[in-house]
């Protein structure tokens, strides 16, 4: 029973295999399995140390209850790893839609801060046309003051 329960616990490696199939299917898989359990064989799991060393010394539903539960401890890491990529597909979307937001602020501030600019160098303009005519009615009045001397 110990030694089961340390089965259980161990890494399960062969999860990156499932990746490269496309046409899996755990209903199969445990079909298969407990096809071969049943006629006396041995799967082929059981030699590439899914089931380590005592897989010979179990019996069939042992091992078939050994297998589900890896199975199910898979199915929820699997759930797990889904749960993770639509939360990161969430937070994606969510970071996609603040960036496009953010542009559309920015393209909005630089169009305010051109509309500024031209308009700061417009008063600038009047400005200097206000200097220069201040200028010229200041000398106007400095003449006349003297005319009038």
């Amino acid at each position: 029973s110990s030694k089961i329960q340390n089965l259980e616990v161990e890494s399960t490696d062969d999860v990156a295999l499932l990746e490269n199939r496309t046409d899996f299917s755990l209903a199969k898989t445990i079909s298969h399995i407990e096809e071969k359990l049943k006629k006396g064989g041995s799967p082929d799991c059981l030699d590439d140390g899914v089931i380590p060393a005592i897989g010979n010394e179990i019996g069939a539903e042992a091992q078939i209850r050994l297998l589900k539960a890896k199975l199910r401890v898979m199915q929820e890491e699997l759930d797990s790893v889904v749960r993770e990529c639509r939360k990161k597909d969430d937070e994606n979307q969510n970071l996609n839609s603040r960036l496009k937001a953010t542009e559309e602020e920015n393209s909005r501030l630089q169009r305010t801060i051109n509309m500024q600019l031209s308009q700061t160098e417009k008063y600038k303009m009047l400005s200097q046309e206000a200097n220069k005519k201040s200028e010229r009615l200041q000398q106007e009045l400095i003449a006349l003051d003297k005319v009038l001397q």
